[in-house]
């Protein structure tokens, strides 16, 4: 009965760090999946987990604050992993914004059925086609992996806060405003040139309402830019989400 209840107890606390993962994640965290198959498939992940790890050398105490403090390590560590994903989607969600707001279409907002909140037209665009290219190069396996990686380096109750963590999520939140303008950047050249051409067609004609004349030919403009560009930012944004598998990884080891 004691070997069932310690397993029972180490399975638990597998099942709430994969939980907190999935909860917190691209695609798993979908307002559209129900929450019982997250549930349910977080419970199968870590059955599987539990049989190929099998973290029997840990002492499990039969105590209710030491089990309410091991589930906050494991609710921390799967929230920091599940999270980390979402910053290169916040990266081309402000690179979107950006863009919107160059094009006038900064009033535009639509609903991110997603995060549930408001965002702008071309954010959202960018955003939904980010998801897709993640889905499509199997990116939802990312956070299966890590996970899976994370009970070797990070083991159960193992967990602690340290410099090193603290200093690496802060340079990946700040990698957000690095993809927003490598994304944006060329539509922002292009609008700034022709902002110039507003200036100096303004100064020709003062009596002609620019702004008012050029903002429908900007929509336009930027409709055909993005329609031009969809090649490269397909290619840019999946090199993006590849290269962040590996840097989930050291942000697993740096956990540890």
């Amino acid at each position: 009965m004691n070997i069932l209840v310690t397993d029972f107890v180490l399975v638990l606390l597998i099942f709430i760090r994969i939980l907190s993962a999935f909860v917190s994640a691209p695609i798993f965290g979908h307002a559209s999946i129900p929450s019982q198959v997250k549930v349910f498939l977080s419970f199968v992940i870590a059955y599987i987990i539990f049989s190929v790890t099998s973290p029997a050398n840990i002492a499990v105490d039969f105590n209710v604050w030491w089990l309410f403090f091991m589930a906050i390590k494991e609710i921390v560590v799967g929230l920091i992993i599940g999270f980390s994903i979402n910053l290169v989607f916040y990266g081309f969600n402000f690179a979107g914004t950006f863009i919107g707001f160059d094009m006038g279409l900064a009033m535009a907002q639509v609903m991110n059925p997603v995060e549930e909140t408001d965002g702008n037209v071309i954010g959202e665009i960018i955003y939904f086609l980010a998801l897709m290219i993640f889905f499509i190069i199997n990116g939802h396996q990312y956070v299966i992996r890590a996970l899976a990686f994370s009970f070797q380096v990070v083991p159960l109750g193992e967990f602690q806060l340290n410099e090193s963590l603290f200093n690496l999520i802060v340079n990946y939140s700040g990698m957000v405003f690095v993809i927003a303008v490598k994304i944006a950047a060329p539509i922002l050249v292009s609008f700034f040139l022709i902002h110039i051409a507003e200036g100096i067609l303004a100064r020709m004609i003062p009596q002609m309402q620019v702004f008012f004349v050029t903002q429908p030919l900007k929509i336009g403009i930027g409709l055909v830019l993005l329609a031009t560009l969809v090649p490269v930012y397909f290619y840019v944004i999946k090199n993006l989400l590849q290269d962040f598998e590996n840097k989930l990884y050291t942000l697993v080891r740096t956990m540890a």
